[in-house]
């Protein structure tokens, strides 16, 4: 199967019914394994066999809904959107505020402006010039949706504004119907309709900032020299291999490895990280952080999709096109909503027309004040009740619960250097009971490094110094760490080297023979050795440096933990979360990592293969479990784990593999995306409270005539804006 993935950005969508029909058509294609439409984001994601069905499959099946597929999405889509929103808005509130003040006077003072007639007919003809001006879209999606055998929430608003509408006309011809309570009802309905999709555009717009902000960050251009000379060129034009110049405080173009210049970048857009990173050549920069002071040529190495940017953004939209266990039910209940609606407004109106008396009392044993000076009995009253049922109950709410707060919980993450790969491992996380952390580059630095060195002749820095120039040439990690300990001295001069792999080295360094290595290496060259006055660094790798054949020191090397660890573990511990280290390494390493970091639990000796067996015998013991690495051998481990963590320093593979992406090697960052979890699935649930119990309320008051059509408008509007900016109130909690 030639497995192929892609994003459409798809015109027309308006309500949750909308997303669920257009998902459910796209499921049923042949050779889609996978389709998600989000409504928030207007756009579906389908995973699908590209030998089985091709793009223009796909915009007919849409097509045939009543909608319309936009292969290209302007980056001021959004900001267009909800401009034409706003302009539909004003012109329907202004037609409104004129049928308002015709309206109230007979609902309240019974008094007419024109006459009685005369007003009726001027409010009939604003309603009508709002229906089909500024309301248009929604009549016209109405029918689409109708034509291609479904119903969506314009379907309706299109029934409850046209039966109000055509009350003016009823009137003529059936006695006990006051014109003046329902001609102006659609132009109000339209308003508040129309404010509603006003007030979600803006909302939408907020909840999905941050793949336009990742978007924006990346560099338009490129300088590279062509024939000596530097020109400036498109970044699309970029190829990998390519050379290319980035001057103090630009912004790299591109992934790539630096060939000349030594510099600082800012790397805080990739990394969170505000301290900028000293770079130098043969170091990796990445494209869209910025060259704060040094001349660079660069040598590109990924341009277009493949760039550490362009990872970030799908990673971010993989997350928000993702669904989390709990919207499913939200899906199931929004897909037969509609009919099920129009079915209960036959039942509705049919009882006020057969029980009006029963009805009433029902209604006046709830409310006793019936608002607006609703009929009592009769047609009148049969069809204010079954319009407001009509508009009120919209399963927009609904469909923008889950949605529009995953949106903000993933912006909020991605901000923070955390990116959620899915929707199912941010609700799983708050149900994390252990974490396995691997050892070497997610515990540690993932390098050694000088912890120790005791001197039994000479002081600490000579000693250091000799040491230092005995591998200055070296590249091994030892040799390295003891270099970059001695950093700050002056190294003698070095003379006769010789190198014995995994043993030692050995010069002459101010005409005195020198040799530094292992124990059995000195031993080897006859050299009395002096014990180790500390048994505490049992665990480290040590070496021994001997001059003019006497024992000078000891240097204890390790790879050592990251100063965060041991908080972080604390933090775990307090939220119930069973802490578990797996390393390779033997028991005494590997106990002496875990004590210093508080680790309760040790796995030593666990090779690569046996990780992800690991992870399943904790999960066979009932535990929810999390697991932390960065290299390709975690990879198993990751993916077998509840909620897999990569190290953003780590592996491509390893990152491929995880649920959540650290895009620096800061540990902290786990009781973060911990944190934005719980945050986030607690808006979810708010907001699909807040969706059911406003149907749950709405819809029995509608039904018995205690809610005024208008005011069923207000409230169906307000519900869709309340859980969309409760979403947005995500922004302001601490993470």
């Amino acid at each position: 199967m030639m497995q192929s993935k892609i994003n459409l950005n798809i015109e027309g969508m308006h309500c949750a019914s909308c997303s669920a029909r257009v998902e459910k058509a796209l499921s049923q294609m042949p050779g889609v394994s996978e389709a998600n439409v989000n409504l928030a984001l207007e756009e579906a994601s389908i995973s699908f066999d590209d030998r089985k069905v091709k793009l223009a499959d796909f915009s007919r099946t849409i097509a045939k809904l009543g909608f319309q597929v936009r292969t290209e999405k302007d980056e001021n889509e959004q900001l267009n959107a909800m401009h034409k929103a706003r302009n539909l808005m004003w012109i329907s509130w202004a037609i409104t505020i004129v049928v308002t003040a015709l309206m109230v006077p007979h609902m309240v003072f019974h008094r007419a402006i024109f006459g009685h007639s005369a007003d009726a007919w001027i409010m009939f003809s604003l309603s009508l010039f709002a229906m089909l001006v500024p309301a248009r879209g929604v009549y016209v999606s109405a029918f689409k949706s109708i034509r291609s055998g479904g119903a969506n929430m314009d379907v309706l608003i299109a029934m409850g504004t046209i039966a109000s509408l055509l009350v003016a006309p009823l009137s003529l011809f059936v006695k006990g119907i006051s014109p003046h309570s329902f001609a102006g009802i659609a132009a109000m309905i339209i308003s508040f309709h129309l404010t509603g999709r006003y007030l979600e555009a803006r909302a939408r717009g907020k909840a999905s900032e941050a793949i336009r902000k990742l978007l924006n960050l990346g560099a338009k251009t490129a300088i590279v020299i062509i024939d000596g000379s530097e020109v400036e060129i498109p970044i699309r034009k970029l190829s990998s291999g390519d050379i290319f110049i980035v001057k103090p405080g630009s912004k790299i173009p591109t992934d790539g490895v630096i060939i000349a210049g030594n510099t600082t970048i800012d790397e805080s857009m990739a990394t969170g990280e505000s301290i900028p990173v000293p770079k130098s050549v043969g170091d990796k920069v990445l494209g869209a952080t910025i060259n704060l002071d040094g001349y660079l040529e660069v040598k590109a190495t990924q341009v277009g999709a493949d760039t550490f940017l362009a990872q970030v953004v799908k990673l971010v939209s993989e997350a928000q096109h993702s669904k989390v266990p709990i919207q499913l039910m939200a899906d199931r209940v929004t897909a037969v909503f509609v009919p099920i609606v129009l079915v209960l407004v036959v039942v509705v109106f049919s009882a006020w027309m057969l029980f009006p008396s029963g009805m009433t009392a029902i209604a006046r044993a709830i409310s006793s004040v019936l608002p607006l000076n609703l009929p009592s009995e009769g047609l009148a009253a049969a069809l204010m009740a079954a319009i407001a049922t009509l508009v009120i109950a919209c399963p927009c709410a609904l469909g923008l619960a889950t949605p529009t707060a995953l949106m903000v919980g993933s912006g909020i993450g991605a901000n923070l250097g955390i990116l959620i790969r899915n929707g199912e491992a941010l609700q799983r996380m708050r149900d994390m009971t252990a974490i396995v952390f691997d050892k070497t580059g997610t515990l540690t630095h993932g390098k050694p490094e000088l912890i120790k060195l005791h001197s039994f002749k000479g002081n600490d820095n000579n000693n250091l110094a000799f040491a230092a120039a005995l591998e200055s040439a070296s590249e091994h990690p030892l040799a390295v760490a003891i270099v970059s300990a001695a950093k700050n001295l002056q190294l003698p001069a070095r003379e006769d080297f010789i190198s014995t792999p995994g043993k030692g080295v050995r010069g002459k360094i101010d005409g005195k023979d020198c040799l530094l290595g292992s124990r059995s290496y000195l031993e080897e060259q006859e050299i009395a050795l002096s014990d180790p006055a500390d048994s505490s660094f049992s665990h480290t790798t040590q070496i021994g440096l001997a001059v003019a054949g006497v024992f000078h020191a000891w240097f204890y090397l390790a790879d050592t933990v990251k100063e965060e660890a041991a908080k972080v573990v604390t933090e775990l511990k307090i939220r119930g979360i069973d802490t578990y280290m797996m390393s390779g390494d033997n028991e005494t390493t590997a106990n002496a990592i875990a004590r210093i970091c508080g680790i309760n639990h040790v796995m030593a000796n666990v090779q690569p293969a046996d990780k992800a067996n690991k992870i399943k015998e904790l999960q066979d013991r009932g535990l929810v479990v999390g697991m932390v690495g960065d290299g390709i051998n975690d990879a198993p481990a990751l993916k077998q784990a509840d909620i897999g963590f990569a190290m953003g320093l780590g592996t491509d593979i390893a990152i491929e593999a995880a649920d959540i992406t650290l895009l620096r090697s800061d540990l902290s960052l786990i009781p973060k995306a911990i944190n934005l979890s719980i945050k986030t699935f607690a808006k979810i649930r708010q907001n699909l409270f807040w969706a059911f119990f406003y149907n749950l309320v709405a819809i029995p008051l509608a039904a018995f005539g205690i809610l005024h059509p208008v005011i069923a408008e207000v409230a169906m509007a307000s519900s869709s804006v309340t859980v969309v900016t409760n979403a947005n109130l995500l922004k302001r909690s601490r993470i």
